[in-house]
């Protein structure tokens, strides 16, 4: 009996743990299982490739896998509650300290050269990627991708019900009344600089200026690991996309960041 490769074992476990079925269809061929699709696209995201030449990769190694199109309709068609229930699997099961901020990938990458001889100017249009590492493990444990841009302030509660920390530490651009109001009812240490909006009206105070009584600096500057988290990313795996529909956008990026938690994992998954 061949022994299995340590990847395909993990994602077997991973889709075991999420009770996911065995085909991606019940209407479908039954020719290939839903693993082997979950398998090359993360080997796909891993190394950079096409979808063609994940194909012939695969076959080199002698890996059965899916076809382009297979391949392309699973990436069209796993929704991000999926992937985001395998970063919260790959990042460990506690998150005692949680940082959230934000970054975006290029939608094309253009050639600079090029650029310089047209004098074109560089695309202003980016995916943007809102996420929550976990400080203890340096693991991605909730995301949330927009293909049009928005303030991060709109998923920070959602990424907070995701990932459940005890500790929340982030940038100046999370301090918003609402999310301090949020986190004070689940009971989460929140460690954001306030903003300077002036003196306040009321004499009540709220709930971010009591917050801003008892914020440590120390704790705060436990955040700066989401920003290696995010270089590591887009050094490792790309910063930019080049799939067109939101869908694939989605699952290009999200497929990244479980590469992140499972290739450089220090938690047993």
């Amino acid at each position: 009996m061949k022994k299995e490769i340590k990847l395909i074992k993990k994602v077997k476990r991973l889709l075991k743990q999420l009770r996911c079925p065995i085909y991606g269809h019940r209407f479908g061929p039954k020719t290939y299982e839903f693993y082997e699709h979950i398998v090359a696209l993360l080997v796909r995201y891993y190394c950079r490739l096409s979808y063609r030449r994940v194909i012939y990769f695969m076959d080199l190694i002698g890996i059965r896998c899916p076809s382009k199109s297979a391949l392309q309709y699973t990436a069209n068609k796993i929704k991000s509650n999926l992937w985001n229930r395998l970063l919260d699997l790959t990042s460990g099961s506690r998150h005692e300290i949680v940082a959230l901020d934000a970054t975006g990938f290029s939608r094309t990458n253009p050639s600079y050269h090029y650029l310089r001889r047209i004098d074109g100017a560089m695309p202003k249009v980016f995916v943007k990627l809102n996420a929550g590492l976990s400080i203890v493990n340096r693991k991605f444990c909730a995301a949330k991708i927009r293909v049009i841009p928005a303030h991060e302030i709109k998923d920070a509660k959602l990424l907070i019900k995701r990932s459940n920390p005890k500790i929340l530490v982030a940038d100046k651009g999370y301090d918003a009344n609402h999310l301090h109001e949020y986190c004070f009812e689940n009971n989460i240490e929140v460690h954001i600089p306030i903003r300077e909006y002036g003196k306040s009206k009321h004499k009540m105070m709220s709930k971010r200026r009591l917050a801003a009584k008892h914020f440590d600096e120390d704790i705060y500057h436990q955040r700066e690991p989401i920003e290696s988290g995010f270089s590591s990313v887009k050094r490792k795996f790309g910063s930019s996309v080049s799939s067109k529909k939101a869908s694939t956008i989605r699952s290009d990026i999200y497929g990244r960041l479980v590469c992140h938690n499972i290739f450089y994992s220090s938690v047993e998954i």
